[in-house]
């Protein structure tokens, strides 16, 4: 299993993320909560992903960014790859680490 808290910056919202390989070894499952609506929107849609399809661009590409158009607002969210991120893990494909943009002006 792997857990992921994701603050996406200056609107505020907070996203938990819990990927747990599924008993089938072959999925991960999402359990997605925020504080964000369109988070919320995603979260209803985007239960269960394949791991390797999540980890690469090729063929189809992640199911998580195909899905965000349909739900997220802003293209520089950071919620979809921190998706991403605690699928990896909870797969065994990455170790926990924490990743992070610093921004400043």
């Amino acid at each position: 299993m792997a857990l992921a808290t994701i603050h996406s910056g200056i609107c505020g919202f907070t996203t938990r993320v819990q990927a747990t390989l599924a008993d089938d070894g072959r999925h991960v499952d999402l359990a997605i909560t925020s504080n964000c609506q369109a988070v919320q929107e995603l979260a209803a849609a985007l239960t269960q992903v394949d791991p390797f399809q999540e980890i690469t661009y090729r063929g189809a590409g992640p199911k998580t960014l195909a899905m965000a158009p349909q739900h997220l607002r802003h293209t520089a969210c950071p919620v979809a790859a921190g998706i991403i991120k605690a699928v990896e893990v909870a797969a065994g494909l990455a170790l926990p680490a924490e990743a992070r943009i610093e921004l400043s002006s």
